[in-house]
């Protein structure tokens, strides 16, 4: 059977960004087995110039916790206003599937989370579609519709009226029951959700750091070393080796590296 996971979170949330590792573990372990409804929480209906150092501090936080690379001077040079915006961009793109939305709801985290980019408005946010694989004029249209406005507002009231924080998931059953994650849970966690919900897990196989790639696109160190099961020492070499080969190539940003095939 598929088990629906309804997953909390935001495209500018850092503690979804610091949990990507852990989500794309779940969906290389449970592949098919596994549905993605994505819920945008609306993190910020507004930022003030007051939030941005806190912000900045947050960002590093999270890099030094999780490993997962941020680059914080976006809120020094180049600040989102909002980021109800690329939430409704999300549902926006939710339209054309659910692993749509994903590659999309990716593309925008790393477009802010690490490129420094000013995903608050809808050109930006259509530019983003087409890097994701969408279908960018039925994108176009979508964003500007009622129907998207009216997903991410029932998410909202979702979030907001059940007091569920980001991010965080929700396992269903086939009976309805729901089996619940907070997103600073290990992936164990996850896994005994998935599987108390009725999933069926694909592989009990880890993937080479090359397969990660191919499998969802860039990566970034944590991610390999999370999927692979691997210490980082002997990740950072594979990758490396991999480099030198032409078979990836690596993506500097100002706290880490990204992987993507070259």
């Amino acid at each position: 059977m598929t088990v629906e996971v309804r997953y909390y979170t935001d495209p500018a949330c850092p503690r979804s960004w610091g949990a990507e590792p852990e989500l794309r573990r779940l969906m290389w372990e449970f592949a098919g087995g596994l549905r993605f409804t994505w819920v945008m929480g609306g993190l910020a209906r507004e930022y003030s110039a007051a939030e941005h150092p806190a912000l900045v501090a947050e960002w590093l936080d999270l890099t030094a916790e999780t490993g997962m690379p941020t680059d914080p001077r976006l809120w020094l040079r180049n600040p989102i206003a909002s980021s109800h915006p690329a939430c409704q961009a999300v549902k926006a793109a939710t339209e054309q599937g659910s692993e749509a939305g994903y590659a999309y709801l990716r593309r925008v985290r790393e477009g802010l989370m690490v490129e420094r980019r000013k995903l608050d408005h809808a050109e930006a946010l259509v530019g983003e579609a087409g890097p994701a694989g969408l279908d960018v004029e039925r994108f176009r249209i979508d964003l500007d519709s009622n129907a998207t406005v009216e997903a991410f507002a029932t998410d909202l009231e979702e979030v907001r009226g059940g007091g569920i924080e980001l991010p965080s998931a929700s396992f269903v059953s086939a009976d309805g029951s729901r089996h619940r994650v907070a997103g600073g849970d290990s992936y164990d966690a996850y896994r005994e959700a998935a599987l108390a919900a009725g999933a069926p897990p694909a592989t009990d196989r880890l993937p080479g750091a090359l397969e990660v790639v191919e499998r969802f696109g860039r990566a970034a160190t944590r991610e390999v070393e999370a999927l692979t099961g691997r210490p980082r020492p002997f990740v950072e070499a594979e990758l490396w080796s991999l480099a030198r080969e032409w078979r990836l190539r690596p993506v500097a940003v100002l706290t880490g590296t990204l992987w993507e095939r070259a």
